[in-house]
């Protein structure tokens, strides 16, 4: 048998591992820290189960974990253990703060989490193709930046939400994840979201400012998904380890992540694989398949050399 169909048999051994039903699998990345992308991440996360979807949110920023500490969490495992066998994936996913919504939380401060190699990359792909709990929506929160592990997670969802603000720094790192996804990875179309806008028109001019250089150089096309304001009560939240949306809800910024909620659900689901936990965990397989054809099936919560 040829590698290619070996790869293609393991993909297709994955798949029928994963549930059936439709799932958004939807990263939220940003070129570069400090843009409020986790933000983003738990609050979308909030408005979606509040209108009443099942939500998940992976901390795929897996050496400097931080939304079980913006929600005043606090996890006793977390995915260090899964890659090490201690734990399956479904034995560390926590309560969120509303109902409907589930943290898969990644460890911070550990070196070797944040420089995972392919086999524990390879890992982290079985223990999600395990998962057997109901869900509409997975979100996940990447590191930031264009390293091996952004780019995986990045690749595999089947929606990728851009988080920039008004910086000249975020719009350039911005630009060069944008054209790592597109020339290397063949990714066609990403949402922007302009974060901590001042005035109605500052996101689409934003949004001008990031398409204006895309549209020259890139065969890729860019949706405006629209703008969460500033709002000092965003960060009255995070002081109080709350989402936006739970402590303060008619707040400006809990507003916009509510109408964000109903646009992302008025998104178009594929007609086929694709928009469910089957595409993403294949995505995964793909990102490293000289790695996959060495792994042996694993059982929930099995060890890893």
């Amino acid at each position: 048998m040829h590698t290619s169909e070996r790869h293609s048999d393991q993909a297709a051994g994955l798949r029928r591992m994963t549930q059936p039903q439709p799932v958004r699998v939807i990263a939220v990345t940003s070129g570069k820290g400090g843009v409020g992308k986790t933000n983003v991440s738990v609050n979308l996360a909030v408005a979606l189960a509040n209108l009443g979807q099942q939500v998940m949110v992976l901390d795929a920023d897996l050496g400097l974990a931080n939304i079980d500490v913006m929600l005043g969490l606090h996890p006793t495992y977390n995915l260090s253990h899964v890659l090490t066998g201690v734990r399956s994936l479904e034995e560390i996913i926590i309560p969120g703060p509303v109902p409907g919504l589930r943290i898969i939380p990644a460890s911070s401060g550990i070196q070797t989490m944040a420089e995972l190699g392919a086999m524990q990359h390879a890992g982290i792909v079985r223990a999600f193709s395990e998962l057997t709990q109901k869900l509409d929506v997975l979100l996940i929160d990447t590191a930031a930046g264009i390293s091996d592990s952004v780019v995986s997670f990045t690749r595999a969802a089947q929606e990728i939400i851009m988080v920039v603000c008004d910086e000249p720094a975020s719009i350039t790192d911005a630009y060069a994840l944008i054209k790592l996804l597109s020339r290397e990875h063949g990714r066609s179309r990403v949402r922007i979201l302009a974060n901590m806008t001042h005035g109605a028109h500052e996101g689409r001019e934003l949004f001008t400012k990031v398409s204006r250089v895309t549209d020259r150089f890139l065969d890729v096309v860019l949706d405006y998904m629209g703008a969460v304001p500033y709002d000092d009560y965003l960060r009255k939240a995070v002081q109080k380890q709350r989402a936006v949306m739970e402590a303060y809800p008619r707040s400006k910024a809990a507003l916009a992540f509510k109408g964000l909620a109903q646009k992302v659900l008025s998104w178009p689901l594929p007609q086929q694989a694709s928009g469910d936990m089957e595409f993403f965990v294949e995505r995964l397989v793909q990102s490293s398949p000289a790695v996959i054809a060495q792994v042996q099936p694993i059982r929930a919560g099995g060890a890893l050399s």
